[in-house]
């Protein structure tokens, strides 16, 4: 079941929502806007490997003037905010508005477990050229009940992300 703002508030209030800055501005009736956060970054070559760490571009300032992507290639970029989700599943998905414009916020990563924390990485891909800047609201999060108490929180490779996160996808090769 997913959560309305009002429980949405009611798991901030008990700590199992963390969301850092939080505007209550940005509350809608079953989620969260989220915004870009200052920076972004690419892979370096056109090739990449699942098995290797993959080297990626130096991560680049947004400038106040916004960061044009160009299309068919994949950003990665982070959310303004830092959440912490505790006996909830967050999940996120863009805006309409910037889905109406080609502007597609995660590949396939849009899904949270229960126990991360950090700022999300976002794996942006736009149909056509668009300029996108650092504090836009470009998505949200929403939050589902679990059916029980988990056994285990998230602890994986990008819990306490701080900052834009590359594949870590290697690491499950040893």
């Amino acid at each position: 079941m997913i959560l309305v703002d009002l429980d949405i508030l009611k798991e901030r209030d008990a700590g199992n929502i963390v969301i850092d800055p939080f505007d209550i501005g940005q509350l809608n009736p079953n989620s969260y806007n989220i915004r870009l956060g200052p920076r972004i970054m690419t892979y370096n070559r056109g090739s990449l490997d699942l098995r290797e760490k993959n080297p990626e571009t130096s991560v680049q300032e947004i400038p106040e003037a916004g960061f044009l992507l160009e299309p068919e290639r994949l950003y990665l970029a982070e959310t303004l905010e830092w959440t912490e989700t505790y006996n909830l599943v967050p999940k996120i998905e863009g805006r309409s508005s910037v889905g109406r414009l080609g502007l597609f916020i995660h590949v396939t990563a849009g899904f949270g477990d229960v126990g991360f924390r950090g700022r999300w990485t976002l794996e942006l891909f736009a149909i056509q050229p668009i300029r996108v800047y650092a504090g836009e609201k470009i998505g949200q999060i929403s939050y589902l009940r679990t059916s029980g108490p988990c056994g285990s929180w998230y602890n994986g490779k990008y819990q306490n992300a701080q900052g834009v996160q590359a594949s870590r996808f290697f690491k499950d090769h040893g």
